[in-house]
C-alpha cells in the first residue's frame, strides 16, 4: 500500500484552493535588537566592545580611513562622508534581487547617555569639528609640521627655526629664577648669575636628551613642577633668622635635595621601573596633575601685579592680544604674534615703563628710596617707594655691574648640603615630573615621529632627565630639569619638529650663557612684569594639562568625576594644610603670596619625628601631589574600558625593530645602542 500510494498522480493530493494561488510562505527573520539595528557601540564602563572575531554581531562596520598624522591642536581628523557604507535599505535596492522589501522599523526613541558625550543613542556620532586653519598645512603634506623629526633644514631655516623655538618658550626658561632668587634673599648680581646658569644647563641637558634620551625635539629646562617644592624648602623653619649669606646657604640645601631627587629619577628610568609604571599613567592621570601645577600659584599671580596695577594689566593684555586676537595674522609667512607673544608683550610694556620713568611720571616725589620701608617715618613714603620700585625700570643695577663674560661652573655656590627630609620631598616631586614628561613624549611623538616611542625609550628618556636634574643640582639652578610642558604647544605653533633645529638652538643657549650681560639683562625685568607673564604661563600650563583629555572619552561621567574630584581636592586639601595654625593678624616676615609654602612650621601633622612631620606637611600641601594621588588611585580602581580611559598606546619593541623608520627615529647615535641591546628595559 505504501508503494502504491507513492505512485498516485499529483492532482489527487488535495482539493484545489482559491485562485490565484497564494505565494509559498517565507521564513520570517528574527527581529533585530535596537543595538544591532542601529550599529550602536557602547562606551559605558564595564561593557565590552565588539571584536573583529564576532562578524555576526549585527553591527555595521565602519571602514577605517588611511592613517594620517594626528593634529593635537585641532582634534581628531574628520572622516570624509564618502567612506561611510550605504544604509541597509539603499544596499538592498541597489542589489536588484529582492522582490519586495519589508517596511523599515519605526525609529527608536532617542535617549541620552552620559558616556556617549550626551548624544541620543539612536543617532550616529556627530562629525568632529572642522580643523582650525592655524594648524592646517598644504594638502600634499599630511604631517602637521614643516620639518619632521629626522628632516635636515637648510642653513638659514636651521638658524631661524632654532632661534625661534627657544624664543617662543622664553617665559618657561627664564622666569623661574626671577621668582626664586628674591625669595632666597639674593641680590641682582646673584639673579643674573643664576639666569646664566639656567641658560647653560638648559642647553646642555637638551643636547643630552636629543642624543641619549628619547631623541624627540623636546627642550629640557627648569620645570614649574619643581618650583613649589623649592619654595617650600626656601621657607623651611631652619632658615628663619639668617642674616648673612642666606642666598648661598639656602642654595646649597636646594642643590643637595635636587641631586637626591635626580638620582632617584635615574634609578626609576634606567632600571626599567618606569616601563612598569607606564601601565598606571594615562590621560586621566596626567591631565589633572599637570593642570594642578599651574593652578597652585594663584596666590602669587595677581597679588604681585597689584603692586603696580597699570603696568601689570598692560603686560597681561599685550600677551593676551598677541596670543589670541592677532594669532592668525602672518608676516613673511609666519604667525609672528602667536609665536613671539611673550617677548613682544614684554618689549612693549618695558618700553612704556621706560618712557614713564625717564619723563618723571614715575618719580619718588621727594621720598628717599634708599631707606628701608620699615624705617620710613612717613606712611605715604612707605607705600609710594614700594610702588615706585615695582613700576620703575631703573631699580636693578645688574646690567651695569655684571661682567661681559662669565663662565658658570659646577659647585659655584659651594658644596651641596644633603638633608634626608628635603631629599624625600624631591624624590616624590621627580615622580610628578616624570608623569608630566610622559604626556609630552606621547603628544610630541604624534606630531613628528613615525610611531610613538616604546616603553623602553620612555624609560631611557626619564633616566636621562634624572641625569639632567643631577647636573642642575651640581651647577645650582635652584630647580630640577625636566621636559618643559610648553614643548607640544611650541611644535604645533612653529611647525618645527626637527631635532637638529632644537639642537642648534641649544648650542646658542650655551653661547649666550657665557655672555654675562645677557643674564643681567633678563634679571633687570621688573617684578610686576614677571608676575604678569607668569599669570599667562601658568594659565597656559593648566590648559595644556587639561588638553590631554582629548585622548579619552571626554563625555564619560567616569572621567569627568575623576578629573573634577582630583582638581577640587588638589585645591582644598593643600589649603587646609597651608592655613592650619596660621593667625590672620600674625606678623610674619614671609610675604603673603609666599605664605602657603611656609607650611612646615605650622602644619597639622604631629608625630614623634620632626623630619616625618616636615615631609608629610610639605608633600600634602603641594597641589600637584594631591591631584596625582587622587587621579592615580581612582582611575586605576574605577572600572572603565580602554577606549573610555584613553590609555596611551606605546609601540612594541619587537615591532619597532622590524621598521627601519622607527629605528632611525629612536635608536641611539654612533651605534651605541648595539652595545646595550641586552638592556631591553631602556631601549628598542
Amino acid at each position: 500500500m505504501a508503494s502504491s500510494s507513492g505512485a498516485l498522480p499529483q492532482p489527487r493530493r488535495g482539493r484545489p484552493g482559491p485562485w490565484p494561488p497564494a505565494p509559498p510562505p517565507q521564513p520570517q527573520p528574527q527581529p533585530l535588537s535596537w543595538a544591532k539595528r542601529t550599529g550602536f557601540q557602547s562606551r559605558v564602563s564595564g561593557e565590552s566592545l565588539p571584536s573583529a572575531s564576532a562578524p555576526n554581531s549585527g553591527q555595521v562596520p565602519l571602514p577605517r580611513p588611511a592613517e594620517a598624522a594626528t593634529d593635537l591642536e585641532s582634534g581628531p581628523p574628520a572622516r570624509p562622508n564618502s567612506v561611510l557604507p550605504p544604509p541597509p535599505a539603499a544596499a538592498a535596492a541597489a542589489a536588484g534581487n529582492v522582490e519586495r522589501q519589508q517596511p523599515p522599523p519605526p525609529p527608536a526613541r532617542p535617549r541620552r547617555r552620559d558616556s556617549d558625550g550626551g548624544r541620543p543613542n539612536g543617532q550616529a556620532a556627530l562629525p568632529p569639528l572642522p580643523q582650525l586653519q592655524e594648524e592646517e598645512e598644504a594638502p600634499e603634506r599630511p604631517a602637521r609640521v614643516k620639518y619632521e623629526l629626522r628632516d635636515t633644514p637648510g642653513v638659514f631655516p636651521l638658524v631661524v627655526y632654532g632661534f625661534q623655538h627657544y624664543i617662543s618658550m622664553v617665559g618657561s626658561i627664564i622666569l623661574i629664577p626671577l621668582v626664586m632668587v628674591p625669595a632666597m634673599g639674593g641680590s641682582a648680581d646673584d639673579m643674573a648669575a643664576v639666569v646664566s646658569t639656567v641658560l647653560l644647563v638648559t642647553g646642555l641637558t637638551t643636547l643630552l636628551h636629543m642624543f641619549f634620551g628619547t631623541r624627540l625635539p623636546l627642550v629640557q629646562g627648569p620645570s614649574f613642577v619643581y618650583l613649589a617644592p623649592a619654595l617650600a624648602i626656601i621657607y623651611s623653619p631652619e632658615f628663619f633668622g639668617l642674616n648673612d649669606n642666606n642666598f648661598k646657604h639656602i642654595m646649597k640645601h636646594l642643590q643637595g635635595a635636587i641631586i637626591v631627587g635626580g638620582a632617584f629619577q635615574v634609578v626609576l628610568g634606567y632600571t626599567g621601573l618606569m616601563s612598569l609604571f607606564l601601565r598606571l599613567i594615562n590621560p586621566v592621570v596626567v591631565s589633572p596633575t599637570v593642570a594642578a601645577v599651574g593652578l597652585s600659584f594663584f596666590s602669587y599671580g595677581f597679588t604681585k601685579i597689584g603692586t603696580c596695577i597699570e603696568m601689570g594689566i598692560l603686560q597681561l593684555l599685550m600677551v593676551v592680544i598677541f596670543a589670541l586676537y592677532l594669532r592668525k595674522i602672518k608676516l613673511f609667512g609666519y604667525r609672528v604674534f602667536l609665536i613671539y607673544a611673550v617677548p613682544l608683550g614684554l618689549g612693549i610694556t618695558w618700553a612704556v615703563a621706560f618712557v614713564l620713568t625717564a619723563t618723571g611720571v614715575y618719580s619718588y616725589k621727594g621720598c628717599d628710596a634708599n631707606i628701608p620701608a620699615s624705617n620710613n617715618v612717613s606712611a605715604f613714603c612707605r607705600k609710594h617707594v614700594l610702588r615706585m620700585k615695582s613700576c620703575r625700570v631703573d631699580t636693578s643695577h645688574a646690567l651695569r655691574s655684571s661682567p661681559w663674560f662669565r663662565f658658570p661652573y659646577p659647585l659655584q655656590w659651594g658644596t651641596p648640603v644633603f638633608s634626608w627630609k628635603m631629599g624625600i620631598v624631591m624624590c616624590v616631586v621627580s615622580v610628578i615630573a616624570s608623569v608630566d614628561s610622559v604626556g609630552s613624549y606621547h603628544a610630541s611623538s604624534l606630531f613628528v615621529a613615525t610611531r610613538p616611542p616604546t616603553p623602553g625609550v620612555v624609560s631611557r628618556g626619564i633616566g636621562i632627565e634624572g641625569v639632567s636634574t643631577v647636573l642642575a643640582g651640581l651647577w645650582g639652578t635652584g630647580v630640577g630639569s625636566a621636559t618643559i610642558t610648553e614643548n607640544v604647544h611650541t611644535i604645533a605653533v612653529t611647525k618645527m619638529g626637527s631635532r637638529r633645529a632644537v639642537g642648534f638652538g641649544a648650542i646658542l643657549l650655551v653661547l649666550f650663557s657665557i655672555v654675562g650681560k645677557v643674564g643681567a639683562f633678563i634679571a633687570s625685568i621688573p617684578d610686576v612684569m614677571v608676575a604678569a607673564l607668569l599669570c599667562f604661563m601658568w594659565a597656559m600650563l593648566c590648559a595644556l594639562g587639561l588638553s590631554n583629555l582629548r585622548y579619552s572619552a571626554t563625555g564619560s561621567s567616569r572621567n569627568s568625576i575623576i578629573v573634577g574630584l582630583a582638581l577640587f581636592l588638589s585645591l582644598s586639601v593643600p589649603s587646609y594644610f597651608q592655613q592650619y595654625g596660621v593667625h590672620p593678624n600674625g606678623n610674619s616676615s614671609v610675604p603673603a603670596y609666599f605664605q602657603p609654602y611656609n607650611v612646615a612650621s605650622h602644619g597639622p601633622v604631629h608625630t614623634g619625628s620632626g623630619g616625618v612631620n616636615y615631609v608629610l606637611d610639605t608633600l600634602l600641601s603641594l597641589n600637584m601631589v594631591i591631584a596625582f594621588l587622587v587621579a592615580l588611585i581612582l582611575d586605576n580602581t574605577v572600572p572603565g574600558s580602554r577606549q573610555e580611559r584613553g590609555l596611551y598606546v606605546w609601540s612594541e619593541a619587537e615591532a619597532a625593530r622590524r621598521e627601519s623608520a622607527v629605528m632611525k627615529d629612536y635608536e641611539l647615535p654612533f651605534k651605541i645602542g648595539h652595545a646595550f641591546r641586552w638592556v631591553k628595559c631602556v631601549g628598542l
